[in-house]
């Protein structure tokens, strides 16, 4: 059953985010990755651009995903052929909102299965987990190499990333989003609303005990 997806706007600075009660969830990778793709697969739409030329997403785009959570389109990273001008305004912003924005549940990176662990991935989920954000691997392009190679990339990849959480997808095949999508909704979105009314409910008996001492 395709999820129910709709565009909710898109943004640069944090005071044009969008004001909702979810959590989020950003998806990022190199621009050349298979992101778009992705997030069309899991949606069983085509609301994320796809485009023949890599790195077009310049924003931070948000999109209420079947109202569990927003998914949050960031833009590519690693592409040669941005100005130094648009380095400058991207880093800033992707700092700025994977760093702050408080309803962010966690961090899904795509790869392309056949590339290796850089020290862009390094720095990137380094400063992601900095803040307390979990993150996942989404290893792309899975169809384009046997089930050996397959194996041992996946193997590589959580040597080299130190992060179990890897799911293979193949987005010609169409496989790999149902375990991640269940691994975004019960281990992060769930858990992070249970956690969340357990701290609201022991708010309200603190606020309620100060109440009755006064």
């Amino acid at each position: 059953m395709a999820a129910k997806i709709s565009y909710i706007k898109s943004a640069v600075l944090e005071k044009d985010y969008p004001v909702h009660d979810k959590f989020e969830v950003a998806f990022m990778g190199r621009s050349n990755a298979g992101k778009s793709s992705l997030i069309n697969n899991l949606s069983k739409s085509k609301i994320a651009k796809v485009s023949q030329t890599p790195g077009k997403t310049r924003l931070l785009n948000f999109f209420n995903f079947a109202d569990s959570y927003v998914l949050v389109d960031m833009p590519g990273y690693g592409y040669a052929s941005r100005s130094g001008s648009e380095v400058e305004e991207w880093q800033p912003m992707i700092e700025a909102y994977l760093s702050e924005r408080g309803c962010l549940a966690g961090l899904v990176l795509v790869m392309d299965i056949r590339r290796k662990w850089t020290k862009e991935e390094v720095v990137l989920v380094q400063f992601v987990q900095n803040y307390g954000r979990p993150v996942a691997i989404a290893l792309t392009k899975s169809d384009k190499i046997t089930k050996a190679e397959i194996a041992k990339a996946v193997a590589k990849h959580k040597k080299d990333s130190k992060i179990n959480e890897i799911f293979v997808i193949s987005n010609t095949k169409e496989t790999g989003y149902k375990d991640l999508e269940e691994h975004i909704y019960k281990k992060w979105i769930e858990t992070q609303e249970e956690d969340y009314a357990a701290m609201k409910k022991a708010e309200k008996e603190e606020a309620k005990a100060a109440e009755t001492k006064s």
